[in-house]
């Protein structure tokens, strides 16, 4: 069963998760009590044997009712503003001098993640504008467009492992993981990767792999990497990800200084292992940070 946000209905024939889930809970409970009133006569070892199984059955009950409230919660998060969810793909995803996205996997996924929930609260109104939006410290949640962009150049398929430096809010996290379940995110800022973990956790994300650390350097642990993402600028292709990344496999980095013209790259690893890479478009990021984790 996905546990991905909850758009989808896994069901049993077309009812929705929640509702199949909050049906099993009410059928647990009363089996359980239908038992409990079957133990009058039996003797006292069969009983106390009888009574412990039907205290179990309504624990159980109990555990998959509170799963459909957990899963009514996410699937209400993930309803509420999705008119403008659809409105920012149909209207910023093409146009003048944009490369239009015409990945479905893109598409879908950028549909189904409430971006609202990525930003801080002050600037929800901005979720879903054409522009990034400030997130603290100095950093930001890059605009729809680019997300979609830098996501669709990847090519990312199911079951293909992606690393991201840069976790930021966890929003590109969350549109990667709509479309495969091995995604790995790195984040130096401390408080951004607290509240991005709980936050991917929340939306029941639970198979993004967060880190506190220096993205630089990757997370050799992991590797290689299908796929890398890197969502603040280098001044360079940082030779440790380009290691980590598989033959055959690409990245997607913006490339240059916080006060000059900044490219966004794609970057691919031959079977022999040599490099080459074309410039996507222009962007303006934040420079990467480097060295121990900032409070």
């Amino acid at each position: 069963m996905s546990s991905r946000i909850l758009t989808r209905q896994v069901s049993a024939g077309n009812a929705p998760r929640s509702l199949t889930v909050g049906v099993c809970a009410r059928q647990g409970r009363r089996d359980a009590i239908r038992s409990l009133r079957l133990l009058r006569g039996v003797n006292t070892v069969v009983r106390t044997v009888c009574v412990f199984l039907c205290i179990l059955m309504l624990h159980g009950a109990a555990l998959v009712s509170d799963a459909a409230a957990a899963d009514r919660g996410q699937s209400k998060a993930v309803s509420e503003r999705a008119a403008e969810r659809r409105e920012m793909v149909e209207n910023q995803f093409h146009g003048l001098g944009r490369t239009t996205i015409t990945d479905k996997a893109v598409l879908d996924s950028m549909l189904r993640v409430p971006r609202h929930l990525f930003v801080p609260t002050k600037f929800g109104a901005l979720a879903y504008q054409d522009s990034p939006v400030p997130i603290g410290y100095g950093q930001t949640i890059s605009q729809p467009y680019i997300v979609a962009l830098m996501t669709q150049a990847l090519e990312v398929k199911p079951g293909m492992k992606v690393l991201e430096i840069g976790t930021g809010s966890g929003y590109q996290a969350a549109v990667l993981a709509e479309i495969t379940d091995r995604v790995f995110t790195i984040e130096i800022i401390r408080p951004l990767y607290q509240s991005a973990s709980e936050r991917l956790k929340n939306l029941g994300l639970n198979e993004v792999k967060t880190r506190l650390g220096d993205g630089y350097y990757g997370w050799k642990e992991y590797a290689p990497f299908d796929k890398i993402i890197v969502t603040a600028a280098a001044l360079h292709v940082p030779p440790p990800l380009f290691e980590q990344l598989k033959p055959g496999g690409k990245m997607v980095i913006p490339v240059g200084g916080q006060f000059e013209t900044q490219r966004l790259l794609v970057v691919k690893k031959e079977d022999s292992g040599r490099r080459t890479s074309e410039t996507l478009t222009l962007v303006r990021f934040v420079p990467l940070l480097r060295g121990d984790p900032r409070d």
